[in-house]
């Protein structure tokens, strides 16, 4: 199943995209947002011309697993999104993606200054992963 990834933020949205036969994630690129209906088309279009058959939108919880504002947001924006797609759209756990992609990216030494343009598209691609193994080890 080839399947998309977002890691939606305020600023800016990760985007990964998974191998043709849904093995493994790869980051693909960093969207830089620019108005809200503008980011819903430009994602509902590009799950289309990577002919998804799922959409993983990364769900930022508390560490408790309780919903922050950003949470809410990320509803909100899933909810509209929904509306301009008919691909099917699940929520993954995004909790420490991000942190597990400054960490690599570190150990890779990417410069600070450089870190900030592929942070989320990797951070995306560890939320990807995650939904790929869960659905592998669920069957």
């Amino acid at each position: 199943m080839k399947a998309i990834a977002f890691d939606i933020g305020d600023k800016r949205i990760g985007v990964a995209v998974s191998d043709p036969f849904g093995e493994f994630a790869l980051p693909l690129e960093t969207y830089y947002r620019k108005n809200f209906n503008k980011d819903i088309e430009y994602l509902a279009k590009l799950a289309k011309d990577r002919f998804a058959e799922v959409i993983v939108c990364g769900l930022p919880l508390n560490f408790d697993g309780s919903k922050s504002e950003q949470t809410l947001k990320t509803e909100s924006f899933v909810e509209e999104l929904k509306k301009h797609t008919d691909i099917p759209i699940v929520f993954e756990d995004e909790r420490f993606t991000t942190l597990e992609a400054r960490r690599i990216l570190i150990e890779g030494n990417v410069r600070r200054e450089d870190r900030k343009s592929v942070i989320d598209k990797v951070a995306a691609s560890y939320i990807l992963e995650n939904y790929l193994l869960r659905r592998k080890n669920n069957g």
